[in-house]
């Protein structure tokens, strides 16, 4: 199974990329990801199943930790169930 992850990480800052903005971006950039888009107000990462939900583990931890407030995100599937992580 495929899944495409979009998450945000708040609070905004506009002037300069806050520290858990920086911390997701290391995060998603050093999995094992398909695809990686990182924007200015939200990013977007796709991979097999395993590799995605670990990479969302390390994500909220990490950024947490960095001193986000708040993690919005949503998990699509792409693919069927039963396909593996592919």
């Amino acid at each position: 199974m495929r899944l495409r992850v979009e998450f945000t990480t708040e609070p905004f800052d506009l002037d300069e990329a806050p520290r858990h903005a920086l911390v997701a971006r290391e995060v998603v950039e050093a999995a094992e990801l398909d695809a990686v888009d990182v924007g200015p107000f939200g990013n977007t990462v796709e991979g097999g199943a395993d590799t995605v939900l670990a990479a969302v583990d390390a994500l909220l931890r990490r950024t947490l930790e960095a001193g986000a407030t708040r993690i919005s995100l949503q998990v699509n599937v792409l693919g069927g169930a039963g396909e593996g992580d592919r």
